[in-house]
C-alpha cells in the first residue's frame, strides 16, 4: 500500500518527517540528495510518498487537490503510553508542525493532533 499526499516542498517535507516522526526514507538519492519518488517506510508493506503539488494534480486530472488546511483524512500514528504522545507532538511541533489540539484524554484514548508543513493531519494516540 502506498499513501500519497500533496507537498509543496520536497526538502522541506523530507527534513520534517524524518525529524517529526522519525521516518525512513527509501530510495536511491536523486542529484538533490533526496530520493525521488520521495517515499518513506512506514512498515514493510506500506509506504507515505510525498508527491509535489503539480504532479499530484497530473495524477487526479480534472479534480483538484485538497487547498491548505483543508483535512480529508486523519493519518494516525499509535505510540505505547501518553508519555509517548507528549514526547511525539512536542518533537514534530519542534520539527514544524502546528498543534492543532493539544494531548487530551477521550473516553477511547489519550491523543493529541498536528498538521505537516503543508496542512496534512495528524494524530497521535495511546489506545486504551
Amino acid at each position: 500500500m502506498i499513501i500519497g499526499l500533496a507537498i509543496e516542498d520536497r526538502p522541506r517535507s523530507y527534513a520534517f518527517y524524518q525529524e517529526a516522526l522519525g521516518l525512513t526514507p527509501v530510495g536511491e538519492p536523486d542529484e538533490d540528495g533526496i530520493p525521488e519518488p520521495l517515499q518513506f517506510a512506514l512498515a514493510e508493506d506500506v509506504r507515505l510518498m510525498l508527491i509535489p503539488t503539480e504532479g499530484f494534480g497530473w495524477v487526479l486530472g480534472d479534480q483538484p487537490a485538497a487547498p491548505y488546511g483543508q483535512s480529508e483524512c486523519i493519518l494516525t500514528v499509535t505510540v505505547a503510553s501518553e508519555q509517548a504522545v507528549d514526547a511525539q507532538t512536542a518533537k514534530a511541533i519542534a520539527a514544524g508542525a502546528v498543534q492543532v489540539t493539544a494531548p487530551i484524554r477521550k473516553p477511547w484514548a489519550y491523543l493529541a493532533t498536528f498538521t505537516d508543513p503543508d496542512g496534512h493531519l495528524w494524530m497521535v494516540t495511546a489506545n486504551d
